[in-house]
């Protein structure tokens, strides 16, 4: 099962690209989180602003739990961050970990900038999303050219309902095989068994991001990105989930912003669009090629429920400017969950 990000469609072509290089040097990557919330002041765990260089979150909550004498699996975090960036996130600790304790942590590549108490340990998808400053160097034209394209590009992905919502080359390992292993684990073929939880857990999730990603990409090959179908599963801004049974009434709301259309994170509980509509069809057509059912996922439990994943995500405070003669700064904002590397790839076009 190939990784295809780098032949999935641009939904830019038309627009030409800034060409150059990313992440040359860590500060070249800034990434923010933008907490769901403060901590409150009290609690038995403690919350720790943090900022990293050339570490990514995993690498560092091992570092830090050691230096603070607590096991990782107890150290929480709301998303996981790049190595090759300069991150700025927040992790909790449990007890006996004090404020004091992690101000004084000396860990290299990582200072915690601020640390209080709070009542409960940081789960997965506890922040509302990551604002991004970016540096492209070694252009392939003029700076002042360059941040002219990047903007027109960013101003396109702006347009509702968004940028495509692909799953980056991140999620499917160096060697780009988390997602058949992830398929073995659900097909129950022979060594799909003897893992980690943990390890489980992000090679199903690997192999869901596959699925989902081949179907967003035959929805824009097919001219269907910013079309709703009849059966299409959309989310309203809240949150909220429901079957479109008046495709052309939504089709309005889709392109005022206030509904997206969503795609299988595939599992034995996931929310299906209705039997015998066009969106089922897409999206049964999909299990079939791999020779599975919904059912199917049962078999690695509650790590294949499923889920549905919108199709794109709104850009906010998108801006490019230059940043020296051959380099520009690239900024913008995503919620939790989509990745600044595939708007960068729409930006850039190479490769």
């Amino acid at each position: 099962m190939p990784n295809a990000v780098r032949e999935l469609p641009s939904l830019t072509e038309d627009l030409p690209g800034t060409g150059g290089i990313l992440k040359a040097r860590p500060e070249d990557f800034e990434v923010e989180e933008i907490p769901a919330y403060a901590p409150t002041g009290e609690g038995d765990h403690v919350l720790a602003w943090v900022e990293k260089r050339d570490r990514n979150t995993m690498d560092a909550v091992r570092a830090l739990a050691g230096a603070l004498g607590v096991s990782e699996r107890d150290v929480g975090a709301a998303g996981l961050k790049d190595r090759r960036a300069v991150t700025r996130q927040w992790l909790s600790f449990p007890p006996p970990v004090t404020p004091d304790a992690l101000a004084a942590a000396q860990v290299p590549g990582v200072r915690v900038l601020s640390a209080a108490r709070h009542p409960h340990k940081l789960r997965t998808g506890h922040l509302r999303g990551n604002r991004f400053r970016i540096t492209v160097r070694d252009l392939e034209l003029p700076a002042d050219q360059a941040a002219a394209r990047a903007a027109a590009v960013l101003a396109r992905l702006a347009e509702p309902p968004g940028a495509p919502n692909w799953y980056g080359e991140q999620r499917f390992g160096a060697a780009g095989d988390n997602a058949a292993a992830g398929r073995a684990i659900v097909t129950g073929q022979r060594g799909g068994g003897r893992r980690g939880g943990r390890e489980r857990r992000f090679l199903v999730s690997a192999y869901q991001a596959e699925l989902f990603n081949r179907y967003l990409d035959r929805r824009i090959r097919d001219g269907l990105y910013r079309r709703v179908l009849p059966g299409d599963i959309l989310r309203v801004a809240s949150g909220g989930l429901f079957a479109s049974t008046e495709p052309e009434v939504d089709q309005a709301r889709l392109e005022g912003g206030d509904v997206c259309p969503t795609g299988p994170m595939f599992g034995h509980d996931m929310r299906r669009p209705p039997d015998g509509s066009e969106a089922a069809a897409r999206e049964e057509e999909i299990l079939r090629e791999e020779g599975l059912a919904p059912g199917d996922f049962r078999r690695a439990g509650k790590l294949a429920a499923g889920a549905r994943r919108p199709l794109a995500v709104p850009l906010e405070g998108a801006a490019a400017r230059p940043a020296g003669p051959d380099a520009i700064e690239i900024e913008f904002t995503l919620p939790a969950g989509a990745y600044a590397t595939v708007v960068l790839r729409e930006v850039m076009k190479r490769g």
